[in-house]
């Protein structure tokens, strides 16, 4: 979940003014960036320590006056951690799916897209972890967030099985669709580090016996769409 400096200048640049209107000089740009440094070190650390405004302007030696200046609630301070973190996902699995897959390598590129995938969640899977959760208590932010980074994997996972990736209403933008749902769950649970201490780790899967069994469903999920398509099948 480390983020470069010239990311970290992106996102000073792109953010002007404080939520009192203020406009944001060197020590308001300082004060935000460290806001956002300490949720991110508190996120990387245990994770029996709690995550909540006041851990993070503790870990910030701030006041909470001082927070709310930058950030109204815990779902907007994490929507920014998010920002810098998901602007990497193109190039760590999303660009695997721009290139048309030959029929003859689709489950390869599968298990490929999957390592990738798995290994973004990995190193960020806590922050991922917290995304989905807010989510699935209905916050709507995080819901909608969680709904935008899933689109373009769809969309690509479509045209992957001959369709343009922009008609939603086709049997093959509805498997991406189904794919991509399991594909995220499957992901989240073989990174979710609670089953561990729950069960032990000598109970605890290995990567492999999550990523092989569902680039298999992938793979076959392709080819049986490609097939599909090309023998005149519609949604």
């Amino acid at each position: 979940m480390n983020r470069s400096t010239d990311t970290a200048q992106e996102g000073d640049e792109a953010v002007s003014h404080n939520l009192n209107g203020q406009r944001l000089g060197r020590k308001g740009r300082d004060t935000r960036e460290r806001i956002l440094a300490a949720a991110i070190e508190l996120l990387e650390s245990s994770e029996d320590e709690s995550i909540s405004l006041s851990a993070v302007a503790r870990k910030a030696s701030l006041g909470m006056t001082s927070l709310y200046n930058y950030f109204t609630d815990l779902t907007e301070l994490l929507l920014a951690v998010l920002e810098p973190v998901m602007a990497t996902a193109e190039e760590a699995y999303v660009a695997m799916l721009r290139e048309r897959w030959p029929d003859e390598e689709v489950g390869a590129r599968c298990y490929q897209f999957l390592r990738g995938y798995y290994n973004f969640w990995l190193r960020h899977s806590r922050l991922l972890h917290l995304r989905n959760l807010m989510s699935d208590n209905r916050d709507e932010r995080m819901l909608m967030h969680r709904v935008q980074s899933s689109q373009p994997m769809i969309a690509l996972l479509a045209a992957q099985m001959d369709n343009s990736g922009e008609e939603t209403d086709t049997m093959a933008y509805a498997m991406a669709t189904v794919l991509i749902t399991g594909i995220e769950r499957t992901i989240t649970v073989a990174t979710d580090s609670r089953f561990t201490k729950v069960f032990g780790s000598g109970n605890r899967y290995q990567p492999e016996h999550y990523l092989k069994p569902e680039a298999r469903l992938m793979e076959l999920a392709i080819r049986d769409t490609r097939d599909s398509m090309a023998g005149g099948g519609s949604g």
